[in-house]
């Protein structure tokens, strides 16, 4: 799949709670690049079975198929971010109910990135 636009033209996470708002616009828009951007390059990500994804290229194998017949994604109820120093804990409670957990990142130029994502709580 292609992607929607150049990675130079993409809107970056300024804050922790701007990556699920980005990761949302990107994954409705089908870029998968720009979905797999929003991760640290060794981030880690909880798939359905089980299973973790680790690094950018698996999380991006993942979501190319998640995404492949382009579904489409609702906004949740977003917490506030919990901030401590570069890190920070952000949370959403999805419109089907699930419960997200994530660990960002503040990286050298003050953007923010997933370093770890839970997508689904129990």
């Amino acid at each position: 799949m292609a992607n929607a636009e150049p990675t130079n033209d993409r809107e970056p996470a300024r804050e922790p709670n701007d990556i699920a708002r980005v990761l949302l616009a990107r994954m409705n828009a089908g870029d998968i690049d720009g979905v797999a951007a929003l991760y640290e390059p060794d981030a880690v990500l909880a798939l359905p079975d089980g299973t973790v994804a680790a690094g950018r290229p698996a999380i991006r194998a993942f979501f190319a198929k998640a995404l492949a017949d382009r579904p489409t994604f609702v906004p949740g109820e977003q917490r506030p971010a919990l901030v401590s120093g570069d890190l920070a804990l952000t949370s959403s409670r999805l419109a089907n109910g699930a419960v997200t957990a994530e660990v960002a990142r503040r990286q050298p130029d003050g953007t923010w990135l997933w370093a770890a994502d839970q997508p689904s709580v129990e």
